[in-house]
């Protein structure tokens, strides 16, 4: 974290910037005190509507439940065919 005092930051407000942009963590104080925080600017993501798909998907009935042929394959099957189990 770098601090900065006014003075300070009004004569290199550019380099300021910069390091800020890079991800530096800039403070500039006031009286020797913390007052202003440097942030580079960003777009906000607008934030998701919960429910916006509602009625246009659908899901089965039985979408949690495995049928026993596919786990039997899964457990019963060879991971590299020319090796015995």
């Amino acid at each position: 974290m770098k601090k900065v005092n006014m003075h300070e930051a009004k004569s290199q407000l550019s380099r300021l910037g910069k390091l800020a942009w890079e991800g530096e963590q800039i403070v500039i104080a006031k009286a020797g005190e913390p007052y202003l925080r440097l942030l580079p600017y960003r777009e906000q993501k607008t934030k998701r509507k919960l429910g916006a798909l509602k009625g246009q998907i659908w899901i089965a009935p039985d979408f949690d439940e495995t049928p026993q042929e596919v786990i039997d394959a899964f457990w019963n099957s060879k991971i590299f065919p020319d090796e015995e189990n």
